[in-house]
């Protein structure tokens, strides 16, 4: 698989020097949840990344509720943790790869395309009696030199455009039922995007948690082959990144992700909602 890596890959890789590996762990609506986990125990030399904290920026009245943060304050934070040009890095959450694929997409987002993303999860790492430490690893700052490919990304004017256009696909990676506009347990306004079309995140994922090789994520996505460009938004940004993931996987381009995703999409009180299945 192409940007993900094996728990035994990682064991045998994880000392090397041009490795660095980063916990991801986060459970929405509890934030310090994933923080306490990591200080509990983590894989050893693994840094702490946030998600609200540091993979998004603060909430305003547009941009969802994980925004995207400031670059340079983000380039900082990376640098700090040793991320440079020369660096391989490692992501792992225990939320089925969500956390860990918003840090895989940032780091593309940014120019850095040596970022891989644990398989299984730090459960599974643990399950196999691989090490872990409750210490905190030396710091080995660098500086870390953005180059963003503003190509990745679709804001909401640029996804309103699309509805409906020849060559383009819409995706929301949500859970069939917060498609459907049956039920919204997060977001204020229930139902989709118009036009988009309902993958699940987790079906990028096999019954055991692991994710599926690229054949199976061609099958998952086969009704896209002739798409020319592919957005895929979510709740706030964050379950899309395994979706993007997955797609890369699968051997499609034109890929992008509307960070904003729902959340951003209804604070625009004129956008159209839809609900039910598309026809």
């Amino acid at each position: 698989m192409k940007h993900i890596v094996s728990q035994e890959w990682l064991f045998e890789h994880g000392n090397d020097a041009d490795i660095v590996i980063v916990d991801c762990r986060f459970a929405l609506g509890q934030p310090s949840s994933g923080k306490d986990a990591y200080e509990q125990d983590h894989i050893p030399g693994a840094y702490y990344l946030d998600l609200e904290k540091d993979m998004s920026g603060p909430k305003e009245p547009h941009g969802g509720r994980h925004p995207l943060p400031n670059i340079d304050e983000f380039a900082a934070k990376l640098s700090r943790i040793g991320i440079d040009d020369h660096t391989t890095v490692v992501a792992y959450d225990d939320q089925g790869g969500a956390m860990a694929s918003r840090l895989w997409w940032m780091l593309k987002y940014l120019g850095h395309d040596d970022v891989y993303v644990l398989d299984g999860g730090y459960a599974k790492w643990k399950q196999a009696g691989y090490p872990t430490t409750d210490e905190p690893p030396l710091e080995h700052p660098t500086a870390f030199k953005p180059q963003v490919r503003e190509e990745m990304l679709v804001r909401m004017e640029d996804v309103k455009a699309r509805i409906g256009r020849a060559g383009t696909v819409i995706i929301d990676s949500r859970e069939a039922k917060r498609y459907l506009g049956l039920e919204e347990p997060i977001d204020p306004v229930a139902g989709h995007v118009p036009s988009a079309r309902n993958y699940f995140w987790k079906d990028s994922l096999d019954s055991d948690g692991n994710w599926l090789p690229g054949e199976q994520q061609a099958a998952r996505f086969s009704g896209l082959k002739d798409a020319e460009e592919i957005i895929v938004y979510c709740g706030s940004g964050v379950t899309a990144c395994p979706n993007v993931l997955a797609l890369s996987e699968a051997g499609l381009q034109g890929v992008k992700l509307y960070s904003g995703s729902w959340s951003d999409w209804i604070s625009y009180k004129e956008n159209p909602i839809a609900t039910g299945e598309e026809k």
